[in-house]
């Protein structure tokens, strides 16, 4: 399963499993979208075995999400990779979610959390029949993890006026969903990391100053580029189970040098950590209980 399956990264991750002769469900808000790009990757690729299913769901609502994993497991008794790409970048100022959450935090951070726990019996379902570390959950982090995120990781009680820290919240928050995942789940085969796809030119600027795009053109690169280092992520075997919560970075390969505050706030504090992950991660509970 793809978020974000119908444009720029997803769209090329779901075009690059259905050539390998993948089933790939494309998850996303608008079937019509959905659809087209459905149709491109088809076309491009008309000797595949693979197929491609549109499943209806807004990250940014909360109440989408236990429905679409329902007609999910209406269809299927498993679930080989969940590609948790789907993300929201620099909304204008105020933006909220359905349900009031700062709209980057909320779209990227506690939709893709309720996504995952809703599907988490498929998930160990489906380890239960494979090697360890073949069924994983991939996450979906930045750069901005590296230049702008503050230190120990994130603010939870207070967004702020900065659209771009709120960002680099919410990307961090990606890798320590991606870590307490790790945890809780990684003894029973299954492997959560968090990658940063790279320097992309997608849609995800979109909403970003003109000058900002104008800025960083130059150092950006395709979306094929992103999907394949989801693809690793996804697929590789050199990654195991002893790589769970680690941070894959372009264009497949693992973070040589992550920052010591944040790998501090992956650990527990009995562990001589700072907890900052766990209890992001009860936040995430906290925020989306009322919807499982």
């Amino acid at each position: 399963m793809v978020t974000g399956g119908a444009s720029g990264i997803g769209l090329e991750l779901c075009a690059l499993l259905y050539q390998a002769g993948g089933k790939v469900y494309l998850a996303g808000r608008s079937e019509v979208n959905a659809e087209s790009a459905i149709s491109r990757i088809k076309a491009a690729s008309t000797a595949s075995s693979g197929e491609l299913v549109f499943l209806s769901l807004a990250l940014d609502d909360l109440a989408t999400i236990k429905p679409a994993v329902e007609a999910f497991i209406a269809l299927e008794s498993r679930l080989d990779v969940l590609f948790n790409n789907a993300g929201l970048a620099l909304p204008p100022r105020g933006s909220v979610s359905a349900q009031g959450h700062e709209l980057q935090m909320a779209t990227n951070c506690l939709g893709h959390y309720l996504l995952t726990q809703l599907l988490l019996s498929t998930l160990l379902r489906t380890a239960e029949s494979t090697a360890p570390a073949t069924v994983r959950v991939v996450w979906t982090s930045s750069i901005s993890v590296d230049a702008r995120a503050s230190r120990g990781g994130i603010n939870i009680a207070s967004p702020t006026s900065d659209q771009q820290k709120n960002y680099a919240y919410s990307k961090t928050g990606n890798w320590f969903l991606a870590s307490s995942l790790a945890t809780q789940v990684g003894s029973k085969g299954i492997l959560s990391v968090t990658q940063n796809p790279g320097n992309l030119n997608t849609l995800i600027m979109r909403n970003a100053p003109w000058i900002l795009g104008l800025m960083v053109s130059p150092i950006l690169y395709g979306a094929k580029m992103g999907a394949y280092t989801e693809l690793w992520a996804g697929l590789s075997a050199d990654l195991g189970i002893e790589d769970g919560g680690k941070y894959v970075v372009p264009w497949g390969r693992l973070h040589p040098r992550p920052r010591q505050d944040l790998l501090a706030a992956l650990k527990a504090r009995e562990d001589g950590g700072t907890g900052a992950a766990a209890s992001f991660a009860e936040y995430c509970e906290k925020q989306t209980a009322a919807f499982r």
